[in-house]
């Protein structure tokens, strides 16, 4: 029994992973930021760990803020935003 249960936790992990073009996510990597809306609206996103805010268009094309319209803290003109985009290596 003892194995059973052990081989089932294992694929239950396993499955946790998602594949997606590439790139392999352990699940969500949900966020809160605040953005300007220069890009105008975004699928979903995550803070890379170069430390630029990378977000998706919605149509697997994933871009890197490089203009810094993703901040971590509000201010002025910016809007709250909470996503779950999955962590990814760029």
């Amino acid at each position: 029994m003892r194995k059973i249960i052990t081989a089932m936790t294992v694929a239950i992990s396993l499955s946790a992973c998602a594949y997606d073009g590439g790139h392999y996510g352990g699940g969500p990597d949900y966020y809160d930021g605040y953005y300007d809306g220069y890009y105008g609206p975004f699928y979903d996103g995550y803070w890379g760990n170069d430390g630029f805010f990378w977000y998706s268009d919605g149509h697997n094309g994933w871009h890197r803020d490089d203009n810094h319209h993703f901040h971590h803290r509000g201010g002025h003109g910016l809007n709250h935003i909470h996503g779950h985009g999955t962590h990814r290596d760029h």
